[in-house]
């Protein structure tokens, strides 16, 4: 209702200026800017939120793995913590492990944005395709995610005690 009122507002301003003149869509240059930005401003939203649910994805799926690994291995690691093996050794080893793969995964996706950029070149704006600072913040967060990840498996195998291990198997 309110919109109609001030559609036959400026209608009637118009209209006192010129009567002559044919008026549609009668907008104020910010309606204007508004609508012509909206998709791309969609497009970015949706973008956004499809990568937030993709990285908690990747960081459970990075967390499943490594401690499916570490219940795996509970006896090994018992047996490295009877022959002297310090809880902060093992943390070493497991989260050195799930690192290394989670570097290899970052290495790779940062080619294959590299390689893919002027396919995505449409979606960012305002942004070079091959801009270092975004391949950084990205490969930043993913690893920083990774090590959250693989942090609680290490942390829970350092605890593990050698012999309810060793009696598991």
């Amino acid at each position: 209702m309110v919109r109609r009122n001030r559609y036959r507002l400026r209608s009637a301003k118009v209209h006192e200026l010129d009567p002559d003149l044919a008026l549609a869509k009668v907008r104020t240059m910010d309606q204007w800017l508004s609508n012509s930005s909206a998709q791309p401003r969609l497009n970015t939203v949706l973008l956004s939120i499809f990568a937030s649910l993709a990285l908690l994805i990747a960081s459970i799926g990075i967390y499943g793995v490594l401690a499916y690994s570490v219940s795996q291995r509970s006896g090994e690691i018992g047996v490295r913590m009877a022959l002297g093996a310090t809880p902060r050794g093992v943390l070493r080893l497991v989260v050195g492990e799930g690192m290394k793969v989670a570097l290899i995964g970052i290495g790779t996706g940062l080619l294959g944005g590299l390689a893919l950029g002027r396919t995505l070149s449409r979606l960012v704006f305002g942004v070079p395709v091959r801009d270092p600072a975004t391949f950084i913040g990205v490969a930043v967060t993913l690893a920083s995610v990774a090590l959250a990840a693989c942090a609680v498996p290490a942390f829970r195998a350092s605890r593990v005690d050698p012999i309810v291990a060793l009696r598991y198997e």
